[in-house]
């Protein structure tokens, strides 16, 4: 089981975009998958999330104070700012607006810890500010939705608030809480929870682009540019805010990574819950979901070889 874990983990990305073609190329083979099983699926991943966190994973918090706050600060600035600048600029509807705002008003993915890893980046870091943006999303993503779309679209932040707590701090709660009551049991299931959380996100893809799929084949040229825009974009000025505040490398790097790559999962699940008459709102999150763990893998291996390229040179 860890062979294929690690396999699946390993091609993530192809796994991910070879789903969401045959939803958007063959719908048919994927509409048994009900879009209103986003919630459920989404809470299997932040409970995997949780099983795979400890008590120790919030200390960062408390031996740098600095880099967390730094790197939660620019996540919920600079996210949102780039979704709606890019949302007016390209002129997108109302839906897809609202999809690409709540993209970025969500706190950072769990595949951003992976990925930074993989670079070579802080990973303590990254777990610390994924940790510390996902237990701060019941608050700041409703309020940042709702500032950003109040004229466009009624936002009602109470519910929000409710779904993150339902959906995200409850399942990761009970995650980290069976870590710790059943840690030798939770330590053999780790080594499945990559094949869990995976197919979930591939369920949650298919779902959202085979129940869309002649709206996406419309506007998806449209959108895609505008999901590559915002993470591309998330990157460089994440890595330019570890340039302003002088930190090293790795920090640099988790920050980076952390701030380009969303939770674009729960986004796709607030569209849906909070948006239920905004059909394509859900479609940005889903896109996002393939294209940055794309992007994150191809990110990696520049940034690590970089790294080899810098010890030759020293």
């Amino acid at each position: 089981m860890k062979t294929v874990s690690d396999f699946i983990g390993k091609y993530m990305a192809i796994i991910v975009l070879a789903v969401s073609v045959l939803a958007l190329f063959r719908p048919a083979t994927c509409l048994w998958i009900q879009t209103g099983w986003i919630n459920y699926l989404l809470m299997i991943v932040m409970f995997g999330m949780g099983l795979t966190m400890k008590a120790g994973d919030f200390a960062i918090v408390f031996t740098r104070p600095r880099d967390v706050i730094i790197g939660c600060m620019a996540q919920y600035l600079i996210m949102p700012a780039l979704a709606f600048g890019l949302g007016t600029i390209f002129g997108l509807s109302k839906e897809l607006l609202v999809g690409v705002i709540l993209v970025g008003t969500c706190p950072g993915g769990t595949s951003s810890n992976v990925i930074t890893y993989l670079s070579n980046g802080d990973t303590a870091l990254s777990v610390g500010m994924t940790s510390i943006s996902t237990l701060l999303a019941p608050f700041l993503t409703p309020v940042l939705t709702y500032l950003y779309l109040r004229t466009s679209v009624t936002v009602d932040v109470k519910s929000m608030f409710i779904s993150i707590v339902q959906v995200v701090l409850i399942p990761i709660g009970l995650g980290i809480l069976a870590n710790k009551v059943f840690e030798k049991h939770t330590t053999k299931v780790k080594d499945v929870l990559p094949v869990v959380s995976i197919t979930a996100i591939c369920l949650i893809v298919a779902a959202v682009v085979s129940h869309n799929s002649e709206s996406i084949m419309t506007t998806g040229a449209l959108i895609l540019i505008v999901v590559i825009f915002h993470n591309l974009l998330g990157y460089l000025f994440g890595y330019l805010t570890g340039v302003v505040f002088k930190m090293n490398i790795p920090r640099k790097k988790a920050i980076s990574i952390e701030i380009g790559m969303q939770n674009s999962g729960l986004a796709t699940t607030l569209a849906a819950s909070a948006f239920p008459n905004l059909a394509m709102a859900t479609v940005p999150g889903a896109i996002f979901s393939v294209w940055h763990n794309i992007s994150g893998a191809i990110l990696a291996g520049f940034y690590r070889r970089r790294d080899r390229a810098r010890y030759k040179e020293n």
